[in-house]
């Protein structure tokens, strides 16, 4: 075990004391794509204790330009994120206990991943979910990693409860989004050095060095030759309804939760129903098989192409339509097939 974690051990920051300290925490990863894989196998092979990955998401063959863990057999099979990573992850590092999870995260998911969890990191592509994990880091007293990437541009910025501004503060004077993969593509190597920078702080954070962590909100342009350092400190807000006195935590109410969601760039809807269920995913082959259309089954999912839209089921009862961005139409057609 020294013999593994040696070159990291000698490191100052780290040491001994350190490495015993990664070894007993826990770190849930919010997104399996280009952030959370990078991450992810950063973290399994410097040795932390456990690592929860949530995506709802499965490998496609565009997502193996950036997305680190993934293979084109994974691609082909069409394997869910989450269970494609874990089996990776495991085989990089059996000493760390990996967990990927299957799910849509919502209100009612969010509030019971961050149990006993020391650290979580955004790895998601919208701000749907990214304010829902604001919202529980401030509740339960979670530190929490933002990081974004598009085109060859990237940004991080690590978020302390009670300390630092919460994405709610900064999001009323720092522009955190706009452009997406889906408009303007992304490059390997701005995700690598986002990456860096949220790994760099996770370890930081997970060894109990605070007095290293950033205080500023970290953005660059690799293409452009372009990087800055902002200080925020002064951008939290006393009355912000996330982290102020008294907090509200507005993104953990029913009304906040979506529903439906388009995907980054997926060009496809994402339809979620209003209560969980359990898909009997053989019964639907057979109801599908009565409206023609070519099928394909794996023990986690349903694959459904007709003419030119294939719809995929999963067995938590989400449906991703791909080949649309209306969701007005998107629904429609999930009523077709479902009734």
């Amino acid at each position: 075990m020294q013999e593994r974690y040696s070159r990291q051990i000698l490191f100052d920051g780290i040491g001994e004391e350190g490495q015993q300290n990664l070894q007993k925490k826990h770190v849930l990863i919010v997104g399996a794509g280009a952030l959370g894989t990078g991450n992810a196998e950063i973290l399994t092979r410097a040795g932390v204790g456990r690592i929860t990955i949530v995506d709802r998401d499965y490998v496609e063959v565009s997502n193996l330009q950036r997305q680190q863990l993934y293979t084109e057999h994974d691609a082909n099979d069409r394997i869910p994120k989450a269970v494609a990573a874990q089996k990776r992850l495991r085989d990089i590092n059996l000493d760390v206990e990996v967990d990927g999870k299957i799910m849509d995260v919502t209100v009612e998911e969010i509030d019971r991943l961050v149990s006993n969890v020391d650290l979580i990191i955004d790895a998601t592509d919208n701000f749907d979910i990214r304010f829902l994990i604001n919202d529980v880091a401030q509740k339960y007293g979670v530190p929490w990693i933002y990081g974004g990437c598009v085109s060859s541009y990237g940004l991080s910025f690590t978020i302390i409860p009670g300390e630092t501004p919460c994405l709610n503060c900064l999001l009323e004077t720092i522009p955190l989004g706009g452009a997406t993969c889906d408009t303007v593509g992304v490059i390997a190597p701005a995700v690598q050095m986002v990456v860096a920078y949220q790994s760099a702080e996770a370890l930081k954070i997970l060894v109990e060095d605070f007095e290293a962590v950033r205080q500023k909100l970290v953005s660059f342009d690799l293409w452009k030759n372009e990087q800055s350092a902002i200080d925020v400190s002064r951008l939290r807000k006393e009355d912000c309804p996330s982290c102020g006195e008294p907090p509200t935590y507005p993104y953990l109410s029913y009304e906040n939760q979506t529903k439906t969601a388009v995907l980054c760039g997926r060009n496809t809807v994402q339809i979620r129903p209003p209560k969980k269920v359990n898909r009997d995913l053989n019964a639907l082959v057979t109801q599908l098989e009565n409206q023609g259309g070519a099928i394909e089954q794996n023990p986690f999912l349903v694959s459904y192409q007709s003419e030119d839209r294939r719809v995929v089921f999963f067995k938590d009862g989400r449906v991703l339509i791909h080949g649309m961005k209306d969701i007005v139409e998107a629904k429609k057609i999930y009523h077709q097939l479902l009734g």
